[in-house]
């Protein structure tokens, strides 16, 4: 158990984003974690397709519209953890974050990156839908926690 206690503190805990107030419960929750157990954190997120989610990019093109996704999506994560930061100033440890940025899959990256960095844990924030809309649609957090070989929490947060 305490080797086990030792490798955590050079392991991250990688938290997948989409800046969403699930992410933003997800980040804190792995951010306490992450200084409790004093390892380090990666936010992560992934710049996906944007048939996938119509409108989740836009507005952010800029002035011409012709702005690359990934800028786009690097320009919000910025924004994304300035906030954080801001309305957590006593999380040191967001300060430290290390970022990353992937093109693709949602789930296939994350898993991915995991992997990249062999990852302490992962931790994801969760609509906390239920029924039928969730059965049909399925949910990028429950398809990595049966994919993943890693710990993944799932930090979930209901629906008004």
């Amino acid at each position: 158990m305490v080797e086990k206690a030792k490798k955590a503190k050079t392991q991250p805990i990688l938290v997948p984003v989409d800046f969403s107030e699930h992410s933003q419960a997800a980040l804190m929750f792995a951010s306490e974690l992450a200084e409790s157990i004093s390892c380090p954190l990666i936010v992560l997120h992934v710049v996906h397709d944007p048939g996938d989610a119509p409108g989740f990019y836009a507005g952010r093109q800029g002035v011409n519209g012709l702005k690359k996704m990934e800028d786009v999506a690097s320009d919000m994560m910025g924004e994304f953890m300035q906030q954080m930061n801001k309305e957590h100033p006593d999380h040191g440890n967001l300060k430290h974050a290390q970022t990353m940025l992937l093109v693709g899959l949602p789930v296939t990256r994350i898993l991915e990156a995991a992997d990249k960095v062999q990852a302490y844990m992962v931790v994801m924030g969760s609509k906390g839908r239920t029924g039928l809309s969730h059965v049909l649609l399925g949910s990028k957090a429950e398809q990595v926690v049966r994919l993943s070989p890693f710990p993944v929490t799932i930090v979930k947060t209901q629906e008004e």
